[in-house]
């Protein structure tokens, strides 16, 4: 049985916890993924220093972005649904689904709203046409909904 890697997490990390937290990885997940990527750095035993300087920088960052996050889902609440159009058949079923990247762009165009595509949660794939409501997670504790009209998209004759 292989002993798990202890790691210092640099920024993030989905189901992991975040910047500064140490948690024990598979040491694959940290060799592979974590470390490369630069998500996280190698825990030793005089790392604690750099624990506490990223836990204060992340302590900055989360005071304006706390700000940032209500003005975002200030905007996200306000008004219409946002609309995506795509191809669809005859029965309103989509060739391929929407993803979450099309979704944060359609944003960014219709409510002039900065949102990670990592942070929208869709519990069923979109792939069909009609109005669905999702979860745009902002901050820590903070989420927000966000309405998504999708549209059969006009075939040119």
């Amino acid at each position: 049985m292989t002993q798990n890697t202890k790691v210092i997490l640099t920024h993030e990390v989905a189901k992991l916890g975040l910047a500064g937290d140490v948690v024990e990885v598979r040491p694959g997940y940290a060799r592979n993924f974590l470390l490369p990527r630069r998500l996280a750095m190698p825990w030793t035993k005089g790392s604690q220093k750099e624990i506490d300087r990223l836990k204060a920088s992340v302590a900055k960052q989360q005071i304006s972005s706390m700000e940032i996050a209500q003005a975002v889902k200030e905007k996200l609440a306000e008004g219409d649904p946002v609309l995506i159009d795509a191809k669809a058949g005859e029965n309103g079923r989509l060739f391929g689904a929407i993803t979450t990247a099309q979704i944060a762009e359609a944003v960014k165009e219709q409510k002039d709203a900065e949102i990670d595509k990592r942070k929208i949660a869709i519990e069923k794939p979109i792939k069909s046409v009609g109005t669905y409501q999702l979860t745009v997670r902002l901050f820590e504790k903070l989420t927000a909904p966000l309405e998504v009209t999708v549209r059969a998209e006009k075939a040119n004759a």
